[in-house]
Parts: C-alpha cells; structure tokens; sequence
C-alpha cells in the first residue's frame, strides 16, 4: 500500500460522512420546524440527537483502545445507513410524526459518537504513516471536512427545496454506506501497517470494572493536563452557543425574514466554504504559527460577529462577508487545537482520551437547540442572538487569563 493510501482513505471517508451530517443537520431541523413551527420542539430534536452522541462518544474510548478504530468506525457507519434510511421511508408513508421520529434520531446520536471518535483516533497513526507533521494531517483533514461541509450546506438546501427534509436524507444513508467501504478497504487494520507501539491491547481483561478502569485512566489523565482541561471548558461553551445559532437562531430568523431553506443552506456553505483557505493556510505553515496567537484571533473573529449582523438584520450582502471572514478565521482552529491534543496524549491513551476530551467539548451541544428555543420565547429573537454572542465572546476571552494556558504555545515532544 502507498504511504499516502491510508491517508487519502481517511480523507475521502470524512469528505462523505461530514457531507451527510451537514445534510442532515440542515434537513431535520427544517423538517421539524416546517411541521411544527415550534422553535422549542426543534431545539429538542437537537437534543435527542446530540445528547447521546456525546454519551457515546465518551463511554467508547477504551473499545476503540481494544478493539482498534478502522472496526468501530465501520460498524458504526455501516449500521446507520440502515437507521438513517428509516426517514425518508417513513415520510414516503406519511409516518414522520414526532414519537417516531426522536427515538430514530436518538439511536442517530448513539452510533455517530463512537464513529467520529474512532476516525479522529486514526489521525496519529495516518500522520505516521504518511510521515506528515500532525498540524499537516490536521490541516489538510480540516480543509477537507469544510469542503465537505460547504457543499453538503449548499447541496442541502437545493435538495431539501426540491424534494423535501425528509426524502433529502436518502443521500446521508448513501454517504455513510461509501464511508464504510472507503475505511474497511483503504486503512489498515492493526495488524497490517499501524505502528506497533499504537496497536490496539490483545492481551487485556474484558470485565465491565476493566472497562471502567481504562475509563478512569483517561480522566485522570484529561483532568490533569491543564491545557486539556482549559480547551474543554472554552471549547464546550463555544459548541454550545454555536448549536443554538445552528439548530435554532438561524433557522428561525431565516423563516421569518421570509426566506427558505435554499438561503439557509447558502449561508451555512459561505461559512464553511470561506473557512477551506484558512484551514489550508494552517496545513501549509501550522507548524510555524504562534499557536496561542492564532487560536485567539481566529476565535475573536468566527464568534460574536455573525450573531451580531443577524442580530441586526444587517443586508444579505454584509451578512455574507461577515460570515466568510469568520469562515476563514475558524479554518484555523481545528489544525492547531487537534495538534496541541494529539501531542499532549500518550499513544496508549489515544483511543479514551481523545474520545473523551472531543465528548466533554461536546457535552453541552445537546442543550443547545433548547437553550436557543427557550431565548427565543423569553426575549425574542434579536435579544437571544445578541446574548449569544455576547456570550460567546467572554468564553473565547476566558482561557487568556489563565496562567496555565500559556503552555498552549509550547509543543510536547515524546520521545
């Protein structure tokens, strides 16, 4: 196999899987909120999506450790073709009411966790295999995924105004049957090119208070690292804020400006289109940029602007541009904060910390969408944008007045 198969394979199967979910995430909000009109109800399918996904995604760090990533990631992906291909089959049949619909998107939740946990425990094996600096492999996966993600936005939108939300997620079954395929065929498992010192344990004890205590080693180790520990707390607030202005806030200011899900899905591919330049500046030089730096100016300008021009009903035109500077600004986030993760990590521990950590910086998103219906309700529209933004900037200010988040800058370099 060449060196860079498996690192293509990663990238094309990210490419579909994250096509998918953008998909799904513009079309099953739109489904609810066109059904019901209820912003409430649409922060609450969020929920149900995103609240076990991140239950899951903790809990399955140490079987990626002991099972090995590449089979969790295909099981996961293969299974929920089958589980995403039950919307658009109950919507042909007139069947999509709410009671069938949360626990179909709560089983969504369940098998998404452990899959994107295992495809991110694959990274520092790919980037070993490659022979790529990690803020290389980071970089140019970051650049990727936003691909991905603009033209599964943009594709989204067309797709749900022509055929409708729930019909649309035929092609998220699609994307995750072609992930499955790509990873079991394209990455090596254990035992046929990962290196040895991170192949998955054989010779472990199997019993839950085992499992337990591989789950326990990684919390330890996660709350002892301040640095970890300083990214999860911003990260998570962050995340938080952002669900609420994805599921919820735009949504609504975008059914009641009048406009359809095709501008809805135009704004979100202006985001993520803009952010490909930064996320492939970050793969060209990550290496050689301040990281501390970066991460707070990239921060400060993909935040509390794009609440506020919305906030505004700033025109269409400015809302654009605000949105493809933040775009751009947040193209460099993920490179620098997987490196700084992925350096600070034992390759023993890979597997259930990264799970872990990526689950505590998702741990508020299920509450998100609620958080956005319940601002709207109480205080109307503008003011909720205006709060969450405003909210969103003391959290991205927050990790600066620690002391021991300055060890940010500095690589750790394990021998």
């Amino acid at each position: 196999m060449r060196r860079g198969g498996p690192f293509l394979a990663l990238a094309a199967a990210e490419t579909l899987s994250l096509s998918g979910t953008r998909l799904s995430t513009i079309a099953i909000p739109w489904l609810v909120l066109s059904t019901t009109g209820s912003p409430v109800l649409t922060g609450l399918t969020a929920m149900m999506e995103m609240l076990p996904y991140v239950a899951a995604k903790a809990l399955s760090g140490p079987l990626i450790d002991r099972v090995g990533p590449k089979r969790i990631a295909v099981v996961c992906d293969t299974a929920s073709v089958a589980l995403v291909g039950l919307v658009p089959l109950l919507d042909l049949f007139g069947l999509l009411i709410m009671p069938l619909l949360l626990p179909v998107v709560f089983a969504m939740g369940v098998l998404r966790g452990p899959s994107d946990a295992a495809k991110q425990a694959m990274v520092p094996d790919i980037a070993t295999l490659a022979a790529m600096p990690l803020e290389r492999v980071t970089g140019v996966v970051g650049a990727i995924e936003r691909l991905a993600s603009t033209a599964g936005a943009a594709g989204a939108g067309a797709l749900i105004g022509l055929i409708g939300p729930g019909q649309a997620l035929v092609v998220n079954a699609v994307t995750f049957a072609a992930a499955a395929l790509i990873v079991g065929a394209g990455i090596p498992g254990p035992r046929r090119g990962m290196p040895e010192a991170r192949r998955a344990p054989e010779a472990r004890p199997r019993g839950m208070s085992s499992y337990f205590s591989d789950l326990r080693e990684g919390w330890r180790f996660l709350r002892g690292d301040a640095v970890l520990v300083s990214i999860v707390i911003m990260v998570a607030t962050t995340n938080l804020l952002d669900q609420a202005y994805h599921a919820v806030l735009l949504p609504v200011w975008t059914q009641r400006s009048g406009h359809g899900p095709e501008l809805l899905g135009a704004m979100f591919a202006a985001f993520t289109g803009a952010s490909i330049a930064g996320a492939a500046i970050a793969a060209a030089i990550g290496e050689r940029m301040p990281r501390l730096m970066v991460y707070t100016v990239a921060f400060l300008l993909t935040g509390f602007p794009r609440f506020l021009v919305v906030a505004l009903d700033a025109p269409l035109a400015f809302i654009f541009i605000t949105l493809a500077i933040a775009g751009f600004a947040s193209g460099f986030l993920n490179p620098i904060l997987s490196a700084v993760i992925f350096e600070r990590i034992p390759k023993p521990l890979t597997g259930r910390v990264t799970a872990m950590n990526a689950a505590l910086c998702f741990v508020l998103i299920p509450f998100g969408g609620l958080v956005g219906g319940a601002l709207i309700s109480m205080i109307g529209l503008a003011a909720a944008l205006s709060l969450t933004g405003l909210t969103y900037l003391a959290a991205t200010l927050f990790p600066l007045a620690l002391k021991s988040f300055h060890g940010f800058d500095r690589p750790i370099t394990e021998s």
